[in-house]
């Protein structure tokens, strides 16, 4: 069928490539999310398909499935980063405390921007919890993750894991497991 873009989830590529990394070749473009990706899968796919511009998108399906993509061009050892906000989204690195972190602290990622939903049907408590309101300029409403990442120095956003345990220091609470 000539296909040349694809997207797949995390887990669903994990099984493909695990099974057979070359069939991906006949791609130019392959954009794969949902969840942490596979270091060594993703290697393995970009050592026998050297001309496929492989994207890490990830995203909540509270917005609109994507929030941010990064192409992966080179081999890393520990996680691939998440990258940088897609068109009209907007990506913020918050503590418990709804303020904004500088590079390199971790904090939890806040997406905001057209894809935001309107929070959840007949669940008033959770979107309550996780949308907040006018916390940030210029954006009327945003949607708390529960990922932990920083900002490296070049804006890249590094995910680090998911909020679970509580750590407080200097007037910053965050919470994530690793």
């Amino acid at each position: 069928w000539n296909v040349t873009i694809l997207w797949l989830t995390a887990p669903l590529f994990n099984q493909m490539s695990d099974y057979n990394p070359e069939m991906f070749k006949s791609l130019r473009v392959f954009l794969v999310g949902g969840d942490v990706l596979s270091i060594k899968l993703i290697n393995k796919v970009r050592e026998c398909c050297k001309k496929l511009e492989i994207i890490n998108g990830y995203g909540p399906t509270e917005n609109t499935t994507f929030s941010t993509c990064f192409k992966i061009e080179r081999t890393y050892n520990e996680s691939i980063p998440i990258g940088y906000p897609i068109s009209n989204s907007t990506c913020y690195v918050m503590d418990t405390k709804n303020r904004l972190l500088p590079i390199g602290i971790e904090g939890e990622l806040v997406v905001g921007g057209d894809g935001v939903s309107n929070g959840y049907i007949n669940n008033k408590k959770l979107t309550n919890e996780r949308y907040v309101k006018n916390i940030i300029p210029n954006e009327k409403w945003a949607y708390k993750t529960g990922d932990i990442v920083f900002y490296d120095i070049n804006g890249i956003i590094h995910y680090v894991g998911r909020e679970i345990f509580s750590l407080k220091s200097e007037g910053i609470e965050l919470n994530w497991t690793r």
